[in-house]
């Protein structure tokens, strides 16, 4: 990939107008095979609504660049950014179980990847920017609703310590878009190392094409996962590395309470990433089986399934690069086997170690995995608040006795409660755990803030409305999630009776 390193221009100052950032175009050298060059779509009425300066230090951009008409005009893709080359690219996937053989981009637009002083590369992608060839008849657009729900959900992750894209700014406009009702358009800059998707690669192998898959792997590979690079084993050593990181990235959902809804193949990424925010959901009243998007109408990707669905989607990567593994078909499918069972063990260590550290466990010991199931059970009896129950389990001292008030309000089944609150206790006992250091180290994991649907909704309708107050008020929040914050202390209440049944779907 030489080409793809003499494409580089020079690294850029501490920070720089968005026209002086260098421009990486290392997807675009790999042809026209993998993507079509299209030009944004106009957008009248443009307005900047947010602007994230924590995402605008990742690429070295000046944040003076806020206020500068002319970044609005290229994030609103009013302008091309000189030196970007917009590109909408091709994949395929599996939506619901069910084959689908071309989808892509048919929204969202690279304009290229800035490389950074550390050497980290971050794509910028217009989503919302005007139909592509991929817009299957669809207008191109994305509406407010849903750009307020990426943007937000994006940095609220990344501060909850989970692997996800990133946004870069929100833009707005008067343009009217039919969807469910008449909604208005919106563009969000998207930002990550790579936007690549398991769908990219299940398009050639499903097209026969598979003398595609070959430099379309060693792209990632020598861009994204170096550590493989030039091994002959290289192919097997980046297919583990990717299983290992969906199988983690599930248990950081699973243990967040965390639903993202449509985990089709084609919103599943190569470098571990929560991509793709529709409906997605963090569960207020703990339900195993929650299902966040209602036009999921079997339940196929509810909470309880987003394990078992992040393993039937590696093995669909799997498959789909057979031909790299081995000349053999037989011998490939041996290799690719194990690479798919190794998913199991990743997730179990994974997601071992999260649910210990969520209710304060230094050591392991025999039954623990029992001790949480029990409480998770219990609060799925009562439909306990998920987030709110594990934070307040930093409040048991290990040797008091009695009833633990402060978290035994949340749960329903209270005498049940009590008595695992006395195994609990006998638990922390056996490693001598010390009270203020286990509730600081719990209190470090089990945030106090999420953002949960009513609270995206309530910032929704009021910016539907004129008012984009709440949505710097939410950043503002989301960025400290494990912080106490006296000022916001509504905010991590349970929602109001009204808004417990709020209902996302994949219109956008």
């Amino acid at each position: 990939m030489n080409g793809r390193r003499a494409i580089l221009r020079a690294m850029p100052d501490p920070t720089s107008p968005l026209q002086d950032l260098p421009l990486d175009h290392g997807y675009a050298a790999l042809g026209g095979s993998y993507h079509a060059r299209v030009s944004p779509a106009p957008l009248p009425d443009a307005r900047l609504l947010h602007f994230n300066p924590d995402a605008a230090a990742l690429i070295g951009l000046d944040p003076a660049a806020a206020d500068d008409p002319a970044f609005l005009a290229v994030m609103a893709g009013n302008a091309e950014l000189p030196g970007g080359d917009y590109l909408a690219s091709l994949y395929a996937g599996h939506q619901f179980g069910q084959w689908v053989p071309q989808l892509g981009d048919g929204r969202a637009l690279l304009i290229g990847a800035v490389r950074n002083t550390r050497g980290e590369t971050w794509e910028l992608q217009l989503k919302g920017a005007g139909p592509t060839p991929f817009s299957r008849f669809a207008d191109g657009r994305a509406v407010l609703r849903s750009s307020i729900r990426e943007y937000l959900c994006g940095e609220a992750m990344h501060r909850l310590g989970i692997p996800t894209t990133r946004a870069l700014c929100l833009v707005g406009s008067s343009e009217p878009v039919r969807r469910e009702t008449v909604e208005h358009a919106a563009v969000v800059c998207r930002m990550a190392p790579s936007f690549l998707r398991f769908g990219h690669f299940e398009v050639f192998f499903y097209r026969n094409q598979h003398e595609q898959l070959r430099p379309l792997a060693d792209y990632a590979i020598e861009s994204f996962f170096p550590q493989f690079a030039g091994r002959p084993d290289r192919y097997r050593a980046w297919l583990t590395e990717v299983c290992e990181r969906t199988a983690r990235l599930m248990a950081q959902w699973q243990t967040a309470g965390f639903c993202h809804g449509v985990m089709n193949t084609d919103n599943m990424s190569i470098l571990g990433l929560t991509l793709d925010y529709g409906p997605y959901g963090f569960m207020d009243g703990f339900d195993a089986g929650h299902i966040c998007n209602h036009s999921d109408e079997g339940g196929r990707y509810a909470y309880d399934q987003q394990p078992r669905i992040g393993h039937w989607n590696v093995s669909r990567l799997v498959q789909a690069t057979l031909p790299l593994l081995h000349e053999n078909p037989d011998t490939a499918v041996e290799i690719g086997t194990a690479i798919i069972d190794g998913y199991g063990t990743a997730y179990g260590q994974e997601v071992v170690q999260r649910w210990r550290a969520k209710i304060g466990l230094r050591e392991h010991h025999d039954g623990d995995e029992q001790l949480v199931n029990r409480l998770l059970t219990l609060m799925h009896q009562g439909r306990s608040d998920f987030t709110r129950s594990f934070r307040h389990l930093s409040r048991i001292r290990a040797g008091d006795e009695g009833p633990a008030t402060g978290v035994r309000e949340e749960i329903v089944a209270q005498e049940a409660f009590d008595a695992w609150v006395t195994d609990y206790r006998a638990r922390l006992r056996a490693e001598q755990s010390d009270d203020a250091m286990r509730a600081a180290a719990m209190n470090a994991v089990n945030p106090k803030y999420v953002l949960r649907n009513h609270l995206a909704q309530a910032c929704i309708e009021r910016a539907e409305a004129g008012d984009f107050g709440e949505l710097g008020r939410l950043m503002q929040l989301l960025a400290r999630p494990f912080d106490e914050q006296p000022e916001f202390e509504a905010y991590a209440a349970e929602p109001p009776a009204e808004a417990r049944h709020i209902s996302v779907s994949c219109s956008s």
